[in-house]
């Protein structure tokens, strides 16, 4: 065996010391005050950067919504046809930027009246007035096709390439001629060859006065002879011992099999005498202009020409310009005259809007306030017995006579319907909201409740649960809405219905998969332990746990809603009855081409909703997220 020898081992008191004996140890007090879970949340809300900016556009859009309604002056219900398409405006025009002017290229100008040809509603006058700059083209451009401001060309006379081999007649209307008028026929043609791919034809030109065919004077018989034809009508009648018929002109066109033929005509005029007594029914019977008769569609009018083959046109000359106009001008413009009542006028005077003295006359008007609607008189009409004044003919501005006190300013310009675009979007999307903010709260609360039971409670209460939601989810969204629409109609209660009846399953579906993820955490167990109630663990320890996720779904389903809503609005299920976002963007997306301001704008602040709710309810994910609680 080893042999151990014991050793002592002597300490002083000098090799020990404690290292803290000069230092005083005590509790360290807390440096950061005590906060509740939701002024954590909100601290860590209030850190997000992308969070708070969504916020702050969110809180604007839904201001706007509420008061843009309330304070814009301007109609959204009654429909104003004559002031629709205004684009927008908050400068005066003339500016070159968002001055309520509209620039167009490439537009039929109207040679007659020298302006751009615009629609019917608007007279030569209101146009020019509205013009803020006009650039014609020199040259002017050919076409074959009868427009209402073309002007020349040929006349087309054709066979029906439909009917091969069938001659063609194009005959005048009815007119009467004598052999002592010295009535004269001229007629010019063309020789131009490969007019709609076809080839010149054999014709020939005579005057018809019976049904047989022995009762005409034959002017030109069938030849190809495309020279110009004077003729003497009453020189031909004394050779027929004709004193007086009426006659249709008639040119007759020999068909083809192969193809159809033609001819060209540029002019047709009728002359006569001293003893001619129907020189103006011979001009119009005539004509130089074939684009005038070619539009001449009348058949009662003494110019209509009727056609057995195809009658068009060739080398029409139309011009084309480009123009800048002011469109509030085009509209609330245009002064006209009206005639009001010595009452009113009267009235007007009393209120300081006007000055007048009927002794004077129009002269003595002034205008001394814009709330008066009469800005020139130009006569008057005083009683002869009384010598009182009864009426005054004035002229107003357009903008008076609907309801204006001063021209008006659309920021965002009017829809089709002379709607204020920017109220109707925001009205339409205060009722989307309401409509979306409605449904998510039902869908929050139901669906929270329901996830909540299926999840904690699990087994058979959870079987059951979930086959009763994929039942009800196997129906089609659009089928449950056409239902609702169809037996209650399309009105606010129906969208919120239909959007309840399956919009609640998706959050019960995610509140429950929260619910199977916390239950059997460690925390949850050990409070059990103790003996907290199946709602404590719920209420206290599980749900504020999964809050983050559930928030973020429901707070995104307000736009889902919206989005809904307007994809319903392009089935034409729309909500009637109310402005709505979906049924306005739907109803301007057929000018997306023409006014693309209908649509830019409701697309963004569509985009802008969309966005905002996403960094919101990002925000509030991690915000309401226990985990990051006392995190930067």
């Amino acid at each position: 065996m080893a042999n151990y020898e014991e050793k002592s081992v002597q300490f002083r008191d000098d090799d020990f010391r404690l290292i803290q004996e000069d230092i005083r140890i005590m509790d360290t007090k807390l440096e950061t005050k005590p906060t509740t879970f939701f002024r954590d949340a909100l601290r860590r809300f209030r850190k997000n950067k992308s969070s708070v900016a969504g916020f702050f556009i969110l809180a604007v859009l839904i201001l706007l919504a509420i008061v843009v309604p309330i304070v814009s002056p301007h109609n959204i219900d009654t429909v104003s046809s004559s002031e629709g398409f205004l684009a927008p405006k908050l400068f005066e025009a003339g500016t070159g930027f968002w001055d309520g002017t509209r620039s167009k290229t490439h537009i039929v100008y109207d040679t007659e009246n020298q302006v751009p040809a615009l629609s019917d509603k608007y007279s030569a006058e209101a146009i020019r007035q509205a013009l803020v700059s006009l650039n014609v083209e020199s040259e002017p451009t050919y076409i074959d096709t009868a427009s209402t401001y073309g002007t020349g060309g040929v006349i087309v006379f054709a066979t029906d390439a439909k009917v091969a081999g069938r001659d063609a007649f194009l005959q005048s209307k009815p007119a009467e001629f004598t052999n002592k008028g010295d009535y004269k026929l001229s007629v010019v043609f063309s020789d131009e060859e490969g007019v709609s791919a076809s080839k010149l034809g054999e014709y020939a030109v005579y005057l018809r006065y019976g049904e047989r065919p022995e009762d005409r004077i034959m002017i030109r018989d069938f030849s190809r002879d495309y020279s110009d034809i004077d003729f003497d009508i009453s020189a031909a009648m004394n050779e027929q011992n004709l004193k007086t018929v009426s006659a249709q002109l008639t040119f007759e066109l020999k068909g083809a099999s192969d193809s159809f033929r033609y001819i060209l005509l540029k002019s047709v005029e009728f002359s006569g005498g001293e003893r001619a007594k129907n020189l103006e029914e011979l001009e119009a019977v005539g004509f130089t202009d074939a684009t005038d008769m070619i539009n001449n569609g009348d058949p009662n009018n003494p110019g209509y020409w009727s056609c057995s083959g195809r009658k068009g046109i060739h080398n029409s000359e139309i011009y084309y310009c480009d123009y800048v106009i002011d469109t509030y001008m085009l509209v609330y413009g245009n002064a006209d005259k009206r005639t009001y009542s010595a009452t009113e006028l009267n009235t007007w005077v009393e209120n300081g809007w006007c000055r007048y003295d009927y002794k004077i006359g129009p002269e003595s008007f002034e205008k001394l306030s814009d709330a008066c609607p009469l800005d020139e008189v130009t006569d008057q009409t005083v009683l002869s017995v009384t010598k009182k004044l009864s009426s005054v003919t004035g002229t107003s501005w357009n903008y008076r006579k609907l309801g204006y006190d001063k021209m008006p300013k659309f920021i965002l310009g009017t829809d089709v319907s002379g709607f204020d675009l920017f109220k109707r979007a925001f009205a339409g999307l205060r009722t989307s909201l309401i409509l979306g903010v409605c449904t998510a709260a039902f869908c929050f609360c139901f669906g929270l409740l329901w996830g909540s039971v299926s999840g904690y409670f699990g087994g058979n209460v959870d079987l059951f649960m979930e086959r009763f939601c994929d039942i009800l989810g196997g129906v089609p969204w659009i089928v449950v809405m056409t239902l609702c629409i169809l037996h209650l109609g399309n009105n606010f209660f129906t969208f919120f219905l239909a959007l309840c009846l399956t919009g609640w399953m998706s959050t019960a579906a995610r509140t429950r998969t929260q619910f199977y993820r916390f239950k059997g955490r460690e925390y949850v167990l050990a409070s059990r332990t103790l003996g907290a109630s199946d709602m404590r663990l719920i209420r206290r320890h599980i749900l504020p746990n999964s809050m983050g996720t559930i928030i973020t779904s429901s707070v995104l389903m307000i736009p889902s809603v919206i989005f809904s809503e307007a994809t319903l609005a392009y089935l034409n299920l729309g909500l009637q009855g109310q402005q709505s976002f979906g049924v306005m963007m739907s109803s301007n997306q057929q000018y997306l081409g023409i006014y693309p301001n209908l649509v830019i704008f409701p697309a963004i602040v569509m985009s802008l909703m969309m966005i905002s709710f996403n960094l919101f309810g990002n925000g509030l994910r991690d915000a309401f997220n226990p985990s990051l609680k006392g995190s930067e």
